[in-house]
């Protein structure tokens, strides 16, 4: 399939609340949406790397960039016919993997709609119907984030990630454990402690969590697989696990006991798929995380969490969880309590709104 064209579109989604973590707070997400032509379709990818390069190295105002000056034109005229090739096409560029993820993600769409056929069925899911777990922020007080997870509790929700960093851990996840002993839970910590915060970690062994994810450094497997020799909480990489090559190193050096795979942070849905199959292999279990990014995103999400070695209620929410409209339509919604329902439309079955994208649009490029 020869790729005719690619549109890069850098756009600010504004927030219905801020929402706070270990690295800051957004109160709009910063994101790149790809389309891209190939014959008489086209495809839609999207990578949210933030405003800032706080989550990562990575940046939208320097994805838009990478994108338009260097990866987009080594794509157009060639016949692309696989992920693999794509990713070999890519490859001259040193990282940048949510640069890369927009095409990926783009490309897989446009060859599920090439194909007639949706793009979870196209990657080998096995159902449609997805777990989905609800997260939470820092937040301004105990009590407001106890009457949030009441809500969560109401709505069915099988599973609850706690943003926690210094200043918002031990005593949150008393309080929480204590309302709450019977919940599903995990902490995220998003890279904010150091080994020599074991004490803490040990400690966390006393509260029954289902994972501890990403608790030190976002680059780091070395020190990971120090703390995970040290405590029984299961630790679970995202940060640290880039590509199928630190995944690999990752589970020889034992970093960790379950992997949360973002395609856009890997660099698109075949690394994504390629990480999926070797944890499979290994006995290590996955889950799928997000970066807030619009129903085009995580309707990419939604297709690679439908695969066997998804093991864990994904972090896909309903548009309405952060968003007052989505910038693509349809929007994601539940289709029962903790679980939505990928499309069986061609493709990822959506697409952003032509209004809504023009209103949230920063900058624009074409590469034809």
């Amino acid at each position: 399939m020869k790729i005719r064209s690619i549109k890069v579109y850098h756009v600010a989604m504004p927030l219905k609340n801020a929402w706070c973590t270990a690295y800051g707070e957004d109160d709009c997400i910063e994101s790149i949406l790809v389309c891209m032509t190939g014959g008489e379709n086209q495809g839609w990818g999207e990578s949210s790397p933030l405003r800032a390069p706080t989550y990562s190295s990575e940046w939208a105002r320097g994805v838009f960039i990478i994108v338009r000056d260097w990866l987009a034109p080594q794509l157009i005229g060639q016949d692309v016919t696989s992920g693999k090739q794509l990713q070999g096409l890519l490859s001259w560029v040193k990282g940048n993997y949510f640069a890369k993820g927009g095409l990926d993600l783009a490309w897989w769409d446009l060859y599920a709609r090439s194909q007639g056929k949706p793009l979870w069925k196209l990657v080998g899911g096995r159902t449609s119907a997805v777990d989905v777990g609800a997260d939470i922020g820092v937040m301004e007080s105990l009590d407001a984030l106890l009457v949030e997870i009441d809500k969560t509790q109401e709505a069915g929700f099988k599973r609850i990630k706690l943003k926690y960093r210094p200043g918002w851990d031990l005593n949150m996840l008393s309080a929480v454990r204590e309302k709450f002993p019977d919940v599903i839970i995990h902490v995220d910590c998003n890279g904010a402690y150091t080994l020599s915060d074991i004490s803490m970690f040990r400690h966390l062994d006393c509260y029954d969590l289902a994972m501890i994810e990403q608790p030190l450094a976002h680059d780091d497997l070395f020190d990971h697989a120090k703390l995970q020799q040290n405590i029984h909480t299961p630790v679970c990489l995202d940060e640290s696990i880039v590509s199928l090559e630190k995944a690999r190193k990752a589970i020889e050096l034992k970093a960790c006991r379950w992997v949360n795979i973002k395609p856009c942070r890997v660099g698109g849905l075949t690394n994504a798929l390629a990480i999926h199959d070797l944890c499979q292999d290994a006995g290590v279990p996955c889950w799928v995380g997000g970066m807030l990014e619009s129903a085009v995103g995580q309707a990419h999400n939604l297709a690679l969490a439908t695969l066997p070695n998804i093991r864990y209620p994904s972090d896909i929410f309903p548009s309405s969880r952060f968003y007052r409209h989505d910038l693509a339509e349809p929007e994601i919604v539940l289709s029962g309590p903790s679980q939505i329902t990928a499309t069986d439309e061609p493709g990822i079955g959506c697409e952003p709104h032509p209004e809504r994208l023009q209103r949230h649009l920063i900058e624009m490029a074409v590469i034809e």
